[in-house]
């Protein structure tokens, strides 16, 4: 995961800190590349400094070894470093830099810390509202911030961003159920799971019931409306961000689609998007988008 005491490391300009930045984007497996050739030039590596923030409290949140609330305690007042001082870990002197270019707030930020602080100290969700207010947390902060720095600060395109972000984060939660549980998590609300009938001794056993199948399906289904809802946003945005934005809601789709077709089963065999899958959504996002008008 790196070193956590930034004390320990020397100081490095804003561009060591970008290409560390990037370092760590291309070396990390995403859905999607992070940062990939499609972005404009000017915008990489800034977008390299975000998800660099994003993956380094993830990381802190679900494999440091220690104290965790404690080393996310760390990274706040670093976070903080970055709105009123110097920050010394070499990922937030690139994201100092992004925040003050484009004049990103603090709140975002601080949000996606909080979510991590969330999963150290419970693991369930009692209700979908409890959930929506953790994504509120862990995924719509990525979207603000994004937007932020493509040059939109309106709240009715933050709005779409969270249908957006928020159905996201609910894929991977479906992807990764069987993962999850084995961390001490749980993402499926506790109160779907006692409607359909599914117990938390089913899930501890791997079993992918007819009642499992139902609630993922339910689930699912309340996943794609978001996608739906979010959708919009491609029409309000410039440029590859709109594509980036499309590419991202197909790809969630896609790994709905393969939960289809496995009949609704995460637990035996984890969702996939191949990589052929990937460069046809590529290829006939794009041609969408021209034959639109959109591109």
């Amino acid at each position: 995961m790196g070193t956590l005491l930034a004390g320990d490391q020397a100081r490095v300009s804003a561009a060591e800190a970008y290409e560390l930045c990037e370092r760590l984007a291309k070396s990390q497996y995403e859905n999607f590349t992070v940062g990939s050739r499609l972005l404009p030039r000017d915008k990489r590596k800034h977008l390299y400094a975000i998800y660099a923030f994003c993956r380094f409290v993830d990381d802190l949140g679900d494999e440091f070894q220690g104290d965790r609330l404690e080393a996310l305690d760390y990274w706040e007042k670093e976070t903080e470093a970055c709105f009123s001082g110097t920050p010394r870990h070499p990922y937030l002197i690139g994201v100092q830099e992004t925040i003050r270019l484009f004049d990103i707030p603090r709140e975002p930020f601080l949000r996606l810390i909080q979510a991590n602080r969330m999963d150290q100290t419970g693991g369930r969700h009692a209700t979908y509202e409890d959930l929506d207010f953790y994504c509120q947390h862990s995924a719509n902060p990525v979207g603000h911030i994004v937007l932020y720095v493509s040059g939109y600060r309106d709240e009715e395109r933050q709005r779409l961003s969270d249908y957006t972000c928020t159905a996201l984060q609910l894929t991977n939660f479906w992807q990764d159920v069987a993962r999850d549980f084995a961390m001490g998590r749980i993402y499926i609300p506790l109160e779907d799971m006692d409607r359909f009938g599914y117990a938390e001794a089913d899930l501890a056993n791997g079993r992918a019931t007819d009642s499992f199948r139902e609630l993922m399906a339910f689930e699912v289904k309340r996943t794609r409306d978001l996608f739906e809802l979010g959708f919009p946003l491609v029409d309000m945005v410039d440029g590859n961000l709109k594509l980036d934005i499309a590419l991202f809601s197909k790809g969630g789709l896609s790994v709905l689609d393969c939960i289809e077709r496995q009949g609704y089963d995460v637990l035996s065999r984890r969702p996939m998007v191949g990589r052929a899958k990937k460069l046809r959504l590529l290829a006939s996002t794009l041609l969408k988008l021209k034959l639109l008008g959109r591109a």
